[in-house]
């Protein structure tokens, strides 16, 4: 699997992310270690959890895989913290909460450090400054690798990474999370330029439009899908509209001209993109990640490219 540098930073990882968001709910702890196994066997390194995923459970699963499915040593982690689903606000991204979260977090990961520390979500209440000084301050301490900032708005990472650039020493901001894909577009706006601006790069998460590119959904909700189950039907409806169904038939099209399927159209365009160090997907179970290797070498020419690009462009206001 090809490995891509972050931004203009030492820290290099798989272009494809094993993403951990499922992991101790719809995935279980078996699952999980045969997905991390598979995965690293075919050459990928990354693997993204946050601090809140299924209440601490992903970060718990990951770390007790590394201490005997697979080595450390052998995968970049990346972590989040800010989203404080039990406090008395929803996002804390103050030095008290920051370094406390990280510590939990490497404690239920089993590690001395991350590879990649990521702020979850940007604060208004907690001044930038003060953010980025734990961040520092875990960098220092060895008990972070690199920092970057997860789903935030353009102005924010650019708010973030300014600051760190204005004194020679500090620590760069060496990612931006976004969910991106062909039916989600919004980061070619702002964000993209804002981290090519900073010397970053773009994480990509959801490339597969939460499921939707896959076309699994084309002649309905299957029952094994994500659609189906209470929990997760709200997150994929939002593409199940008239603009996902043409966003889709424009996939497929692409795809049987080249003949791969569907959700390599979908994975290789925004893997691919300029920017993107990495796309992050999120299996629930074995056959879909194999599904995701087996596409891991398809790139798509560059007029299917560019006429991806014009059926799916974000309008300009």
């Amino acid at each position: 699997m090809e490995q891509r540098q972050v931004g203009r930073s030492g820290l290099w990882v798989s272009r494809t992310a094993l993403g951990t968001m499922t992991w101790g709910n719809d995935t279980s702890e078996e699952e999980a270690g045969q997905q991390l196994t598979a995965f690293v066997d075919a050459g990928g390194t990354f693997v993204d959890t946050a601090d809140i995923y299924t209440g601490g459970q992903s970060e718990r699963i990951l770390g007790r895989l590394l201490r005997g499915t697979v080595r450390r040593e052998d995968v970049v982690v990346s972590t989040k913290s800010g989203h404080t689903p039990g406090g008395y606000r929803p996002v804390d991204t103050s030095r008290r909460h920051l370094l406390a979260s990280l510590d939990a977090s490497l404690r239920r990961l089993q590690t001395d450090y991350v590879d990649l520390w990521q702020l979850h979500a940007f604060d208004p209440a907690t001044p930038p400054e003060e953010s980025l000084a734990a961040m520092e301050a875990a960098v220092t301490a060895g008990k972070a690798r690199y920092v970057g900032a997860g789903s935030v708005e353009p102005w924010q990472f650019a708010t973030l990474a300014t600051w760190q650039r204005a004194s020679p020493g500090r620590v760069p901001m060496v990612s931006a999370g976004a969910e991106y894909s062909l039916l989600n577009r919004e980061a070619d706006r702002a964000l993209l330029p804002a981290a090519a601006a900073s010397d970053a790069h773009v994480i990509a998460w959801s490339p597969l439009g939460r499921g939707v590119l896959s076309a699994k959904y084309r002649g309905g909700v299957p029952q094994d899908s994500r659609a189906a189950f209470p929990h997760m039907a709200g997150y994929v409806e939002p593409y199940l509209d008239e603009r996902g169904r043409r966003v889709v038939e424009s996939v497929c099209t692409a795809a049987e001209g080249l003949g791969v399927p569907p959700l390599a159209v979908a994975l290789s365009w925004a893997r691919d993109q300029e920017g993107v160090a990495a796309a992050v997907v999120g299996p629930r179970t074995l056959p879909q990640l194999e599904e995701v290797l087996d596409v891991e070498s398809v790139e798509l020419p560059p007029k299917i490219r560019e006429a991806l690009d014009d059926a799916t462009s974000v309008p300009r206001n």
